[in-house]
């Protein structure tokens, strides 16, 4: 019978009250470090015993005896505790918990960020782009996604990316291909970045050659292509070539377009032509269908179906040529002007030639002014009229700039004086390094802008001041070779002016300027570049008692000291380049040998391993004073055969004989007949063709 003490008699009372009393004097015991604790569990059944197991056990039995399948890990199931790391319950922490840790209750957050390049997206979205262009064909809407894309410094990067896909395709892409950057130019991509697209390809070619063999063949094909539509610069290749080293295919590149392509006859038509079978129309072809619409547009005089044959053309990229085209016609037709102005009118209100394509189109007739006078004696005038006329009618945006104007032509000289000393800086840098003079020689005549001779001249001794002996040594010989092969005397005049000027200014970065300019002047006297009057034609343009003339005064009394010509030449000693006194002694040594032994070919291979082809003429000078002090002839049969197989040119030629003319009056205080003599050797030249038509031996009158 039950207590009413309850189920537990007095002596389990007892024994459970010892039992208590000796568990609170034992020490706590820890809790597990686990990340798993207790309150995250769930409860166990009712009866006290756990119900879970481990996870490795797959069957297990019920209270009823059943056996039941367990979860995969330890989930689920009737009397299980759930998987390992299911923290579905309720989650407390306790702050007296001797593994309490203050980060459990704000936990760290990975916040995942996805870190892009722009450029490798700019690549990705380029690609889609020109395969759904080699798809569709339709360039609007490359240009138009280009710009959306809204990172135009990247363009570079289309220009390789679309070349080197066309590459590996057929001529139908190849021919898309080009067309395209055509159309793009300047509207969408800007002359540099198509200049460094092509770089970038030369740069690659290597690279692309490991899986397109014909890389060489095909990527000249685009480089040519590019100068024929007007998009490159012909004077691009030898810039790039002297960039890349001559084993690499780049540079084979650009030696196949020039001799292959370029310089074939009829070149612009093959080049053109060279993807035939290509399903869309050459640029060639569409400027010949612009010629014939707007022939027959003078003719006919409508309006309309002129505007309709251009509609049909479908180049709207390239309405810049309609443009152009019927300013020239206007320009070349007086009585068509009121027509071509009503017809480019009308497609401007109608939008068929947008306000772009129409400022392009003047843009390009007023860059190619120069050319057109030449045919047009009044084109400038013309093209003046014209733009106001366009401004004030309102089918020309009144911010172009009229090139043919004052302020245009300004601008556009600036431009190019930037451009060019972009250019000189570059290759002066160049010769520096490698000490070759015939190479600057051909990158200065590739320029053609021997107006700007005196700026070259500022620019390099302005570098070579601020450099060791050797690059003033290597700028003074420059100098000399430059002298009369391309630069005049008066270039010469010009460009020490410009340095003096700007002398008080070159100072304030170059502490010695003023002895480096004195003794650049002197040299230059020395090695026959400049005359003595010269210095005084210099010093009369500087401003009075400034630092350039007291530097002409400086240059004046090194050139008039003791053994000014010994001590000169070598001003600059240790300098790496030729020397113009060792290149003298060399030539007068070889023509004593070829006196005594006679024997052409070996004096001509003697010249020629010179190396210094510029300086030929001093071959010319010393030959004819030998003629004359040996009274022997045989120097005449060695310049017949220098000039037959071109060692010396009629220039080289010319310049030798000038120089024996200049000579003259010293030469009789020992060759009494030099004057007879001199004259008999310059009807020797002109009968065999070695002088040029404006050699005057004046001396001789």
């Amino acid at each position: 019978m039950a207590s009413k003490e309850g189920f537990l008699t007095d002596g389990q009372r007892e024994m459970l009250k010892l039992a208590c009393e000796s568990a609170e004097n034992l020490p706590p015991s820890p809790k597990p470090t686990s990340c798993l604790r207790s309150e995250n569990l769930p409860k166990v059944s009712g009866c006290g015993k756990a119900s879970g197991g481990s996870n490795a056990v797959r069957h297990r039995r019920s209270h009823s005896g059943k056996s039941i399948r367990v979860k995969k890990d330890g989930a689920g199931g009737k009397g299980t505790w759930g998987k390992l790391l299911d923290t579905d319950g309720v989650y407390h922490i306790d702050r007296n918990d001797p593994n309490y840790d203050s980060g459990e209750e704000e936990p760290y957050e990975l916040v995942g960020a996805t870190v892009s390049d722009p450029l490798d997206d700019y690549k990705k979205a380029v690609a889609s782009i020109i395969e759904e262009y080699f798809s569709t064909g339709d360039v609007e809407v490359v240009a138009s996604d280009l710009g959306e894309l809204g990172s135009s410094e990247y363009h570079p990067y289309f220009i390789k990316r679309l070349v080197s896909v066309a590459m590996d395709r057929h001529d139908k892409e190849k021919e898309m291909a080009s067309v395209l950057l055509s159309a793009l130019y300047a509207d969408v991509i800007n002359p540099d970045q198509i200049r460094d697209g092509f770089v970038l390809l030369l740069e690659s070619a290597d690279d692309f050659a490991v899986d397109i063999p014909d890389t060489v063949d095909v990527l000249a094909l685009f480089l040519a292509r590019a100068v024929v539509d007007d998009i490159l610069p012909p004077a691009f290749l030898p810039r790039a070539r002297k960039t890349l080293p001559e084993s690499s295919k780049g540079f084979q590149v650009i030696q196949t377009a020039g001799k292959s392509y370029l310089s074939a006859p009829h070149h612009a038509e093959l080049v053109e032509r060279r993807w035939g079978g290509s399903t869309r129309t050459t640029v060639e072809e569409v400027k010949k269908k612009i010629a014939e619409l707007l022939r027959e547009y003078v003719d006919n005089k409508d309006t309309y179906e002129a505007c309709r044959c251009i509609r049909e053309l479908g180049v709207s990229f390239f309405h810049h040529e309609v443009v152009k085209k019927a300013l020239i016609t206007a320009m070349e037709i007086p009585t068509a002007e009121p027509l071509i102005f009503k017809l480019l009118k009308e497609a401007a209100k109608e939008n068929l030639v947008s306000s772009s394509q129409m400022v392009k189109g003047f843009s390009r007739l007023g860059e190619s002014l120069d050319d057109l006078a030449l045919d047009i004696p009044s084109a400038k005038t013309l093209f003046g009229s014209i733009v106001s006329n366009a401004v004030s009618e309102g089918w020309l945006d009144a911010s172009f700039n009229d090139p043919s104007g004052e302020e245009g032509q300004v601008q556009i000289e600036n431009e190019k004086l930037k451009r060019y000393k972009e250019e000189v800086v570059t290759m002066i840098h160049e010769y520096f390094l490698s000490d070759d003079i015939p190479e600057l020689v051909r990158n200065l005549e590739d320029l053609e802008a021997p107006e700007y001779n005196p700026v070259f001249l500022k620019k390099l001794i302005t570098l070579a001041m601020d450099r060791k002996n050797r690059e003033k040594e290597m700028a003074s010989v420059l100098l000399s070779s430059l002298h009369i092969e391309i630069f005049s005397t008066e270039d010469i005049v010009n460009g020490f002016v410009m340095l003096l000027e700007s002398a008080e200014d070159t100072a304030l970065d170059i502490l010695d300027a003023s002895n480096e300019l004195a003794l650049f002047l002197a040299r230059a006297v020395i090695d026959d570049v400049l005359a003595p009057l010269n210095l005084e034609e210099i010093s009369s343009r500087l401003r009075p008692n400034s630092s350039g003339t007291e530097t002409v005064k400086m240059a004046r009394s090194l050139i008039f000291a003791r053994h000014a010509g010994e001590r000169l030449l070598r001003c600059w000693g240790g300098g790496t380049g030729w020397a113009v006194e060792d290149a003298k002694d060399k030539i007068w040594k070889l023509l004593e040998e070829y006196e005594s032994s006679g024997v052409v070919s070996e004096a001509c291979q003697c010249i020629r391993e010179l190396g210094l082809p510029f300086f030929n003429h001093e071959v010319v000078k010393k030959a004819l004073v030998m003629a004359m002090e040996k009274k022997n002839d045989r120097m005449l049969d060695l310049l017949q055969e220098s000039f037959s197989e071109g060692l010396i040119t009629t220039n080289q030629m010319t310049k030798g004989f000038t120089r024996v003319k200049d000579a003259l009056d010293d030469l009789a205080l020992d060759i009494p007949n030099a004057e007879e003599k001199f004259s008999v050797y310059v009807g020797h030249g002109q009968k065999n063709g070695w002088l040029s038509s404006s050699f005057v031996p004046s001396s001789l009158t």
